[in-house]
């Protein structure tokens, strides 16, 4: 996929979902008050596991094919090769961290 198309249509995506969120809402009335970031929050954490995902999508497909290039040369380097794919991995798991730290808030 095209690098900067995805990242037009992303870019078009947030700002249309931050237009939508500065409307308010005449016609309800309920007991509880919801802040001006409560809304917010869960567009941060949704940012905050996407660009993780995507991310480490990215590092394990550059880092795993060339983890299995050199293992096909060189059989000891295969085991280098998966330490560096799981640090890729690692990367979604930081960004289910953060986005559970933003949704605790």
């Amino acid at each position: 996929m095209n690098l900067k198309l995805f990242l037009a249509g992303t870019i078009s995506f947030l700002v249309a979902i931050l237009a939508l969120n500065t409307f308010p809402a005449y016609a309800v009335e309920s007991a509880v008050v919801q802040t001006e970031t409560s809304g917010l929050k869960y567009i941060g954490a949704a940012l905050a596991f996407g660009t993780g995902a995507a991310g480490a999508g990215f590092a394990v497909a550059k880092a795993g094919s060339a983890g299995l290039a050199a293992a096909t040369e060189n059989i000891e380097l295969k085991t280098q090769g998966l330490i560096i794919s799981a640090l890729g991995e690692a990367i979604a798991i930081y960004g289910i961290v953060v986005a559970l730290l933003i949704l605790g808030a």
